[in-house]
């Protein structure tokens, strides 16, 4: 393990907690802005997880009890744990190797089943209807994020984040393979709000139906470990579509050779500059955009049209690589 990579072992997981907030309060900025509405500070975020921190945790009188503290903790180390897989501009993940795709498709799924049983173990109706909510989304988006998976292992023949990012993938791909990529793109563009629970896919947190549904009894410092694994993952999920699809280098695009501290520092701030991009595209202008839809039309759109396109971009990327 490099100098750098070490570095970046012990200081991206703190920096993705800043990154996340930070994208967060853009993003809550943007859509107000969308709106005609002027929108809370950027800087909102800090203020909230900081104000959840200074507040009482109450556990429920019918939760289990071990069970209601854990899962909060278990949901924002997952979140921390997945930042160490991805590759962040020339820096290599820290915990790089054989692999990273299927861990990292695990440490997703994890966070959302620590909110879910959470939420069964509070012992609220409003809760334990969220918690189901969220257990029918799953199986639903996560064939879709598989097949994507299973696609660039076909590229690759590696499940390597790093060995992927290393070789963009629009540099080795036929016609016929580059359209299959661009269909697992979208089905991943879709697949992003509902793993992050944002709207239209929020069913299971649903503020005006079952009042915050599998957070509904979380309050304090369990609250705000839910809230930062949230805001974590957002960015995370974001950097892993930059590194998969949109892996060009400054360097690369602008055919401009730096060296030293510079080259970390702008290929730093020009995967930053991408991943925003993505979050943006992907989170806030669909949030912004759409209503919340019912527990049965999500299931439907990832099952049937979703699954679609990404078991089509699947069969293109095998024709393109045989």
């Amino acid at each position: 393990m490099t100098p750098e990579t070490l570095f970046y072992a012990v200081a991206f997981p703190v920096l993705g907690v800043f990154l996340g907030l930070t994208y967060k309060g853009i993003d809550r900025r943007i859509s107000a802005r969308m709106t005609s509405r002027i929108g809370p500070p950027i800087r909102q975020p800090f203020w909230d997880v900081g104000k959840l921190l200074l507040k009482e945790t109450v556990v429920p009188e019918n939760a289990v009890k071990w069970l209601f503290n854990a899962m909060p903790i278990l949901a924002f180390a997952s979140s921390m744990t997945l930042l160490l897989y991805i590759p962040f501009g020339i820096l290599k993940a820290p915990l790089e190797g054989y692999g990273d795709l299927i861990v990292i498709l695990y440490l997703l799924t994890l966070q959302s089943l620590a909110m879910a049983v959470g939420g069964f173990s509070s012992g609220s109706p409003f809760s334990s209807v969220g918690a189901q909510r969220e257990m029918v989304l799953m199986m639903s988006y996560e064939m879709p994020l598989a097949i994507v998976i299973i696609g660039f292992a076909l590229l690759y023949k590696s499940f390597s984040l790093t060995t992927i990012a290393s070789t963009p993938v629009w540099t080795m791909v036929s016609p016929v393979a580059a359209l299959g990529v661009v269909l697992l793109f979208i089905a991943l563009l879709v697949v992003t709000p509902a793993e992050l629970a944002k709207l239209p896919f929020d069913i299971a947190e649903a503020e005006t139906e079952i009042a915050e549904g599998m957070l509904a009894e979380y309050s304090g410092r369990n609250l705000a470990l839910f809230y930062l694994s949230d805001a974590v993952r957002g960015f995370a999920m974001a950097a892993i579509e930059a590194v998969l699809f949109i892996p060009f280098t400054f360097s690369y695009v602008f055919g401009i050779s730096l060296n030293g501290a510079m080259l970390y520092i702008v290929e730093s701030l020009w995967f930053l500059l991408k991943v925003l991009i993505i979050y943006i595209a992907a989170v806030t202008i669909v949030r912004t955009s759409f209503g919340r839809f019912r527990i049965e039309q999500a299931s439907r759109i990832f099952w049937v049209h979703v699954n679609l396109i990404a078991l089509l971009g699947l069969a293109l990327v095998w024709l393109g690589v045989r």
